[in-house]
């Protein structure tokens, strides 16, 4: 199949901070685009734009050529996907299901399995670059599936994002995440106790952080997310309770693997701890507070 502005329908499901962005860029490149949300004041704004609402993921997989979804946990997948009248079952032989939610990998495969028994192309495409990168369209896509199905969308995606890359066969999306997740939470915890270390030591930590943010030690968070630190800013990019979901299937997988993973135990214990505090919708950033 080939897929045109005007001619190819996208379904899609999940429009929250990142899948609302996502969805308005599929839109605005000429695409006819379906929802479905949970929420009806969540699609409003996309309505607006000329996308149709349904009133069921089934209903609307019935209806569309590709269905992209972004949910919340791995759970919300597996119900979503493979439970009675899931996407699966409803979609229409040839049609492309992609999974950008962070999930298992092993899940992923279980549902690009089901998929092809039934005819239906299935990939895992998590990707990456929070709240920001959703908006401006240049997210990092992280494919898991078969080439051909992969080629076949990359229209779309680009659509998305700037950086496509497919990882291997199903799955490697999601493990590619998951590494994604382990280097991005241990820069935060790095950057916290930089600063932290620097306020005890009796230096103003804004002086510090425009020295070495420069250095060696340059990164998203160090640029983006330590100044929102500083100032007390944790709205939210990217939930805590979402990282905590992200880490725990990292952990678990790397126990699955055989590989130890102590820096990753060690940030999945500090965000437990920020979500028993009640920070769980916080954003990723308040991991400060346990520094100050």
């Amino acid at each position: 199949m080939s897929l045109e502005p005007g001619k190819t329908r996208i379904g899609f499901i999940g429009l929250g901070i990142m899948g609302s962005s996502m969805a308005r860029h599929v839109r605005s490149a000429g695409f006819e685009l379906g929802v479905f949300a949970r929420r009806p004041e969540a699609a409003q704004p996309l309505l607006q734009l000329g996308a149709r609402a349904f009133e069921s993921p089934r209903a609307l997989a019935a209806a569309s050529d590709v269905v992209v979804t972004i949910v919340g946990f791995p759970s919300d997948v597996e119900s979503l996907y493979l439970g009675d009248g899931g996407l699966i079952e409803a979609a229409r032989p040839g049609s492309y299901l992609v999974d950008m939610t962070t999930s298992s990998p092993s899940l992923a495969r279980r549902i690009a399995s089901t998929a092809r028994s039934r005819g239906v192309f299935a990939l895992d495409a998590p990707v990456t670059g929070g709240d920001a990168g959703a908006r401006e369209a240049r997210l990092s896509i992280m494919v898991g599936g078969e080439t051909a199905a992969f080629e076949a969308l990359r229209p779309l995606l680009r659509v998305l994002g700037t950086t496509l890359v497919r990882q291997g066969e199903a799955g490697a999306g999601q493990h590619a995440k998951l590494a994604n997740q382990i280097a991005v939470a241990c820069t935060m915890l790095g950057v916290s106790e930089a600063l932290g270390y620097a306020k005890r030591a009796g230096l103003e930590p804004e002086s510090v952080l425009k020295s070495i943010s420069q250095g060696a030690a340059k990164s998203f968070a160090l640029e983006h997310l330590a100044p929102k630190m500083l100032a007390g800013d944790f709205a939210p990019g990217f939930f805590v309770k979402h990282l905590v979901k992200d880490l725990g299937l990292a952990l678990a997988e790397a126990n699955d693997l055989g590989f130890d993973a102590p820096g990753l135990r060690l940030v999945l214990e500090r965000y437990r701890t920020l979500m028993d505090l009640g920070y769980s919708e916080a954003g990723t950033q308040v991991l400060f507070q346990l520094y100050r």
